[in-house]
């Protein structure tokens, strides 16, 4: 079976160039942290396309498949077109996400609108917006929906998202399908929210569910898929109801560290195929259409950030600090998952005389560590870090924390380099401040 671009630590255009500088996208990662500044976003347009197409090949055996690429692993107009271009739907979670790629010109029918809390003002432009599908999560929700879309005189296409009650082996952050979980109906509750979605302005396609994020195992899409196609024929003998549409959700691991090993989309793909195949044998319904939600394992592998090496401390019978210009505000994974990455010295990534150091960001912090205990060559002031992997919740998690500026992110293909975020100025942090007029003083 192929390896996919989920299994990879660094974007497919990674290579050494003539120069002896790490490139990605036939850009020269030295020259492209002295044009734009660091810390720096690096994105490979050539790893995006791949393991779109990647999702696509290792599902094309199964006729009813929509990719929908979850936008909150990074959401941007550019990636949002990218992706687009690629023949994927989206998840959205907030107003924020779904205006993106609304004005990133994406047909909206090809929308999810999923999260369990969404505000009055959000469902509504959900449905002026023409959203496609809005994943119910709870009652107040489902009564909620009901009344906007009786406002509108609109019937408004929904799916349930439920807890199927399985537990994957990741953080417990980022689970999300287990019985104790914020999100999703409970399967108690499933026939209440059938019998109230019967007598409204809804329309049922569907059930949605997930199980978490930075799956290894793939025993539990077999799981999940099983539990779904129960309820739609359930539900069928009870209620009358042909559902034909299942959303599985995403949570395919990427490797970040060598002891990672993440199955490939196509190790996936199979074990999703047959799952379905054999659930609608057992339970004698109709094969219904997938939905499928990766996210991280779309972008995270294109993603490389860049950062220039500053101050360096050793302690005495102890660890050797460096200390870059950037960490937990560009990414707040380490500190809130304990993630781990890889990374080498852009100038000089070929050189062998390596020294163990931890590499701490300049925040405030002294859990601002990005990366302990990684063996780099010998540093100085101004070495170029290129941390790998770094593509997903990376600038989606970026904060302003000690009032820094978030970094600018480019895109990079064919030796060309794009700004597809700009970096964020002085001026651009105070913009939204206001003194009241009794404390004013003249500056």
């Amino acid at each position: 079976m192929p390896n996919s671009t989920n299994q990879f630590i660094k974007p497919v255009s990674c290579r050494v160039n003539s120069n002896g500088n790490l490139e990605i996208g036939g850009c020269d990662l030295v020259e492209l942290a002295q044009k734009y500044g660091t810390p720096l976003y690096v994105l490979d347009e050539e790893t995006i396309r791949a393991v779109c197409r990647d999702y696509k090949k290792a599902f094309s055996l199964y006729k009813k498949v929509n990719m929908m690429y979850a936008s909150k692993a990074l959401c941007t107009m550019a990636t949002s077109a990218l992706m687009y271009s690629e023949g994927f739907g989206f998840d959205v979670v907030s107003a924020g996400e779904m205006y993106t790629v609304y004005k990133a010109g994406v047909d909206m029918s090809k929308v999810l609108f999923n999260g369990n809390n969404k505000s009055v003002d959000e469902l509504a432009m959900a449905i002026d917006l023409g959203v496609g599908r809005i994943s119910v999560d709870n009652f107040f929700e489902l009564s909620l929906l009901d009344e906007l879309a009786k406002s509108r005189n609109k019937s408004v296409d929904i799916l349930l998202r439920i807890t199927p009650g399985i537990e994957c082996h990741t953080h417990e952050y980022i689970q999300t399908g287990h019985l104790d979980s914020k999100f999703g109906f409970d399967l108690t509750q499933i026939d209440e929210a059938v019998e109230f979605v019967l007598s409204s302005n809804l329309k049922l396609h569907g059930l949605h569910a997930h199980i978490g994020s930075q799956i290894f195992e793939t025993a539990v899409y077999r799981d999940e898929i099983d539990i779904l196609i129960r309820e739609l024929a359930r539900l069928d003998e009870k209620f009358g109801l042909k559902l034909d549409e299942i959303n599985i959700g995403g949570g395919l691991g990427v490797k970040y560290v060598d002891s990672d090993l993440p199955p490939s989309t196509y190790e996936i793909a199979n074990v999703i195929i047959s799952a379905i195949e054999d659930a609608i044998k057992k339970y004698n319904i109709d094969a219904p259409a997938i939905f499928l939600e990766p996210g991280r394992s779309i972008i995270s592998t294109a993603g490389v950030t860049l950062y220039t090496l500053g101050s360096s401390k050793q302690v005495p019978k102890g660890r050797k600090y460096f200390a870059v210009d950037g960490g937990m505000a560009d990414n707040a994974r380490p500190s809130m998952y304990q993630a781990e990455y890889c990374a080498v010295v852009a100038n000089k990534p070929e050189e062998n005389s390596l020294q163990t150091v931890t590499i701490a960001g300049r925040f405030c912090e002294s859990g601002d560590i990005l990366i302990h205990n990684i063996e780099l060559p010998e540093l100085e002031e101004g070495d170029i870090l290129c941390v790998f992997n770094t593509g997903a919740y990376n600038y989606s998690m970026a904060s302003n924390y000690n009032r820094v500026e978030k970094p600018a992110m480019v895109l990079v293909n064919n030796s060309q380099s794009d700004i597809i975020v700009s970096r964020e100025t002085l001026d651009d942090l105070i913009a939204h401040d206001i003194i009241p007029d009794r404390l004013r003083v003249d500056v």
